[in-house]
């Protein structure tokens, strides 16, 4: 059974070991602020969420990153399912997400709903980086 909880301290150890170049201070943050969950399945942490408010009204999902033995299963559609309704609780009404050309992630975006809104072309260096794509969902 798959569910999700606010990201604690005690989750902090996991979160550092899946958010690749994240700094412990950022996860920190991220824990004192309420800003991430941590997937489970049962009892087992097998994913993260890491979200921030877009124009200090719109939730920005940063991230969702799941284990490899895990992933292409269904957990990540039902995270997303569960991260949208506690989203829904908050009084939000939609999520914006994003992904780079070169991933895959679109077609994980566009089979759970999601709709492309527009883009972003950063060409100059240190920035430059396939284009990035943004989906949104309004639920």
């Amino acid at each position: 059974m798959i569910k999700i909880k606010s990201v604690t301290d005690g989750d902090e150890k996991f979160w550092l070991s899946l958010y690749g170049n994240a700094k412990p201070d950022n996860i920190k943050r991220r824990i004192a602020e309420k800003r991430g969950f941590t997937i489970f399945n049962k009892t087992e942490p097998i994913g993260i969420i890491a979200y921030n408010d877009f124009w200090d009204e719109l939730p920005f999902l940063n991230l969702i990153k799941i284990l490899p033995e895990y992933r292409r299963c269904g957990f990540g559609a039902r995270a997303m399912e569960l991260f949208e309704d506690e989203l829904k609780k908050s009084g939000y009404h939609s999520l914006l997400v994003s992904t780079q050309t070169d991933e895959e992630a679109q077609c994980f975006y566009r089979k759970i709903g999601y709709s492309e809104c527009g883009c972003l072309v950063l060409n100059d260096e240190p920035l430059k980086q396939p284009m990035e794509m943004f989906f949104i969902k309004t639920f």
